[in-house]
């Protein structure tokens, strides 16, 4: 179960699981653009989904950028319902390497991954990794949307 400061939510969709493939998704990156990331092949992935204007997501992906720094086979991805303006302000302030997409057009992602919550229309924290050919090697559902994810769990996922 799935909780949003201690009331449970309603998660849409099916959720996602180890060894599946990640669906194509498109997004809306901080310039407008649509973007499908996952045609990208190579690199491993660390999907987050926080929102940068909260404490507990702004701490999430700095350290998944500090964790990663100078890993060039992994790529750090965010999705979030956030406007494509409050990412770029985000970006803008914390120089790093991580590629911040909005779902808030269309919520493909939502649709694709199970993370939208029916409660409040936000997506749920959550954290995929795949492998350099889309595999997912590692899901994780929050249990409860306002914590971290288990951060040693994600760095063995890629392989740290």
């Amino acid at each position: 179960m799935t909780t949003f400061l201690g009331n449970p939510v309603t998660l849409e969709g099916e959720a996602l699981k180890v060894g599946e493939t990640m669906p194509d998704f498109e997004v809306i990156s901080t310039s407008l653009e649509p973007l499908h990331p996952m045609q990208e092949k190579g690199k491993k992935i660390i999907l987050a989904v926080p929102s940068v204007d909260t404490g507990v997501c702004n701490l999430e992906l700095e350290k998944f950028m500090e964790y990663m720094k100078g890993r060039d086979d992994v790529q750090v991805i965010s999705v979030s319902m956030d406007l494509p303006f409050a990412l770029d302000r985000w970006c803008q302030a914390h120089k790093g390497n991580v590629l911040t997409t909005s779902d808030y057009k269309e919520r493909d992602f939502a649709k694709k991954t199970g993370t939208r919550m029916t409660e409040n229309g936000l997506l749920a924290r959550s954290v995929f990794v795949t492998d350099e050919d889309g595999k997912l090697t590692y899901v994780e559902y929050v249990d409860e949307v306002s914590h971290e994810p288990h951060y040693d769990q994600v760095i063995e996922a890629i392989g740290a």
